[in-house]
């Protein structure tokens, strides 16, 4: 595979989601996954972006012809003709506050052997959704970047034969040895520490050894703690509240890369939140706002509610 120097690579299976919405007769069929949210966010941006996944031959040539037009480099992007795509139905409560989820196929593991030759990146974001990345590709994509970024989420998930998720899987502790900044739902950091409360489970994952901690609370904004400082991100506003599928990949795509160019966390995380806030308002990765819009709904936040 290509020499590959970006700003952001991101590691992790893309998926075709079939989304169900309440407002919704007929359900959406869109390009998914974790990468697909946190590289378009991080291009809106000015990043040079890269992905590391699979998929199978049933992967449509217009979900890699959009990804290109992006300028997103999938040199490392491996499509096995024999072999399908990750796919999930996502279904969604009255008021978009739940999720039901069901797996119906799912693309081959990423192994070390499937990743760059050379790979420089100011940071790695590890993005499974079904269980796709283990300990040696982590260690191994450590290697390559200065800041190694981790949502745990599909290494939480354990399916059924029929694809329902029936509970949490335990997590290899030794992932966070290697992770500077850690991010995921408040449902997913309790059942990753078996803590009860989220202060006692963001101290847990700074006592695996990360020095960054994000929890993303839903309409709520996020939690940002620093080396175990903790501080309050509120929402940025949306103009209307569509989808929320991607918010929180969005939010993370948009804090790495202000953090690869040293920017100060807490603006970090509020051009996370705008990121959000703007996802959210379009069917699946169908928007993502321009870069200024992006940084407007940031400002607005730092400046009235977090700057002191």
């Amino acid at each position: 595979m290509a020499v590959q120097n970006s700003d952001v690579a991101v590691a992790g299976h893309f998926a075709i989601d079939t989304i169900r919405l309440p407002s919704r007769s007929s359900p959406f069929v869109v390009l998914g996954g974790s990468v697909t949210y946190v590289s378009f966010v991080a291009k809106r941006l000015d990043a040079v972006v890269s992905i590391i996944s699979k998929v199978g031959g049933d992967f449509p040539e217009a979900y890699i012809w959009l990804l290109r037009e992006e300028g997103i480099d999938l040199s490392s992007v491996a499509k096995l003709a024999n072999k399908q795509t990750t796919h999930f139905e996502l279904g969604y409560s009255n008021d978009l506050s739940n999720r039901t989820l069901k797996l119906t196929s799912k693309a081959p593991r990423i192994n070390v052997n499937n990743l760059p030759r050379s790979l420089q990146a100011k940071a790695v974001h590890i993005a499974p959704i079904a269980g796709e990345i283990s300990y040696n590709v982590v260690k191994k994509l450590k290697s390559c970047a200065e800041v190694l970024s981790l949502d745990p989420q599909g290494l939480l998930r354990r399916f059924d034969k029929t694809g329902n998720v029936t509970q949490r899987s335990k997590v290899d502790k030794r992932l966070f040895s290697l992770v500077n900044v850690y991010k995921s739902s408040l449902d997913e950091i309790t059942a990753l520490t078996g803590q009860p409360d989220l202060t006692s489970a963001i101290n847990a994952v700074h006592d695996f050894g990360v020095e960054t901690v994000i929890v993303t609370l839903g309409a709520k904004g996020a939690v940002l703690s620093v080396e175990k400082t903790v501080y309050n991100i509120p929402p940025c506003s949306s103009r209307v509240f569509v989808d929320p599928t991607g918010a929180g990949d969005a939010f993370i795509g948009g804090f790495l890369t202000e953090y690869t160019r040293q920017k100060d966390s807490l603006w970090c995380a509020c051009v996370g939140s705008a990121a959000a806030s703007l996802v959210i308002e379009g069917i699946g990765p169908t928007f993502f706002g321009e870069k200024e819009e992006i940084y407007e709904r940031a400002r607005f936040v730092y400046e009235k509610e977090i700057k002191p």
